[in-house]
């Protein structure tokens, strides 16, 4: 019985949205369980899937909060 729990931060991929939307959710959690039954062959009744929004200040990469890093990526190299 796979668990699987996708962190992902709290933000929308559309313009005017801030966070992930059930169609998406509904789409990760679709194609993680049939990944897991095409390599595992576990079953799509037997797998769980868990989606977790992380709040932005609660996210960070490359020792820098998210949208420090994401900032000093636009301005490229200094």
């Amino acid at each position: 019985m796979p668990i699987v729990t996708i962190q992902v931060t709290r933000e929308g991929t559309t313009p005017g949205t801030n966070a992930v939307t059930a169609a998406e959710k509904a789409r990760l959690i679709q194609g993680v369980s049939q990944l897991l039954l095409d390599v595992l062959n576990k079953p799509l009744d037997a797998t769980f899937v868990v989606i977790e929004e992380v709040d932005m200040d609660n996210w960070g990469v490359a020792g820098l909060p998210v949208q420090a890093y994401r900032r000093q990526k636009q301005a490229g190299p200094g």
